[in-house]
């Protein structure tokens, strides 16, 4: 069982730049591939960045490349998501979850998830 607890999110003017993380409890933190989703309000729930158990490998979102950034510290059972150049379509609540398989863009690929974190993006 893994529990996962978001924090970071909160109100930010375009262009301006956040970090979320994700605490993970548990002892096994480094056997699971970890994932950032976003939801925005009236829309399905939709990737945004992955990493791999060990850090080694990491996939992003077409829309992200280049602003949304994901790492992780298995030393403190974290995983971030750096964000700059935030835009107003990045607006959404962000959730991470957790994976027992390989990194995966697929929602259903993923075993835990947490409870979300607000980030808005004003113009």
């Amino acid at each position: 069982q893994v529990q996962l607890v978001e924090s970071g999110g909160g109100l930010v003017q375009a262009g301006g730049s956040l970090r979320l993380s994700c605490a993970a409890s548990g002892r096994t933190f480094s056997s699971y591939a970890m994932g950032w989703f976003r939801q925005a309000l009236g829309k399905e729930r939709e990737f945004v960045a992955a990493i791999s158990n060990n850090g080694g490998s990491t996939a992003h979102a077409n829309s992200v490349k280049g602003r949304l950034t994901i790492s992780r510290d298995n030393d403190k059972n974290t995983v971030y998501l750096q964000m700059n150049s935030l835009k107003p379509e990045d607006t959404a609540v962000y959730y991470c979850a957790a994976s027992y398989g390989s990194t995966s863009w697929l929602k259903y690929e993923y075993d835990y998830w947490g409870q979300g974190t607000q980030v808005t993006v004003s113009s």
